[in-house]
Parts: structure tokens; sequence; C-alpha cells
């Protein structure tokens, strides 16, 4: 457990350099009268916060189509990774994702009041705005799984259920 320690606190460290979480979902394809076509992914980002389970949230608009694939599909992943003027190797970026399971936020949620702040004090008062827009929600991200990548040869599988981390072995 020990040796994990560092690493844990990497990880930790690493969600807390940034402010913005690139976001994969699934959008269903078809014109909506039969079953459908295909799944594509389709990427996005948007601003987030932390609350102490190390679960995500991000504020976004039902018009953008990340919402309307999360509410069809709440299987998404995220991705944080450094900014490549600060890696030495653009193969080997220090990366941290998680696959995630989404849920919408409501009012009543007692996360609701608190995470808006968080994401006020991180994204501005551009947040008192939004929240006057009824287009916009909430939705938390729970982590599944994740793997956090340091470098070549230093991968790290993560439990959040345990906060459990082990290095990935072999290929």
């Amino acid at each position: 457990m020990a040796a994990t320690k560092p690493i844990r606190e990497a990880i930790d460290a690493h969600q807390q350099r940034f402010k913005t979480l690139l976001l994969s979902t699934l959008r269903t394809t078809g014109d909506g009268a039969g079953p459908p076509v295909d799944l594509l992914p389709e990427l996005s980002y948007a601003p987030y916060s932390l609350d102490p389970q190390g679960r995500f949230y991000i504020f976004i608009s039902d018009l953008a189509g990340h919402s309307q694939n999360l509410r069809q599909h709440p299987e998404c992943s995220l991705m944080l990774i450094a900014d490549e003027r600060d890696s030495r190797n653009l193969f080997a970026r220090e990366r941290l994702s998680y696959r995630c399971q989404a849920e919408l936020v409501t009012q009543s949620d007692p996360q609701f009041e608190s995470q808006l702040k968080l994401l006020q004090q991180c994204s501005g008062e551009v947040v008192k705005l939004l929240r006057n827009l009824p287009d916009f929600k909430l939705y938390r991200l729970t982590p599944v799984s994740g793997r956090y990548v340091v470098g070549f040869g230093r991968a790290y599988d993560i439990d959040p259920a345990t906060g459990g981390v082990s290095a990935v072995e072999g290929g």
C-alpha cells in the first residue's frame, strides 16, 4: 500500500491541476423513428468540479450534443491530459482517464448548490448567468474504472470504488 501512496497523490494532484475535462459520449445515429442505426463516439469538453468522493460535475446545456448523448447513453469517458507544451514527449503525455456513469443532478440533490458554487469559483461569474438559463443542467460523472499514465511503461489502473491503484503489467 505504501508504494501506491505516491501514485495516488500524483493522481489527486493531476485532477486538481485542470479546470476542464475532455468528455467522450455516445451518439445514436438514425432518424429516431426506428431502432438506432449505430452508436458513434463524440468528443467535447466541459468545465468541472469534484466532490470528496472523486465524482466529477459538469454544468452543460441541453442544446449541446453531449448533453443529449448522456441522457440516451449515460456511459461516458473523460480525460485530463497534460498540455503539449509541458510534455517532454508527445507520445507519453501524462494523462488520467475514467470510464464513468452519468446522472442528472436535480436541484433537490444536496450536491447541487455546493457543486455549482465550486464551478463558479473555478470558472468565474459566467456560472451565475448560466444558472438562469433553463437549458443548463448539472450532471454527475461517477468513475467506474480509471487509468493513469505517467509515461512509457508507467501506467496504473485505478479502482474508484476502493481508491486502489495497481501497476499495469505487460502489453
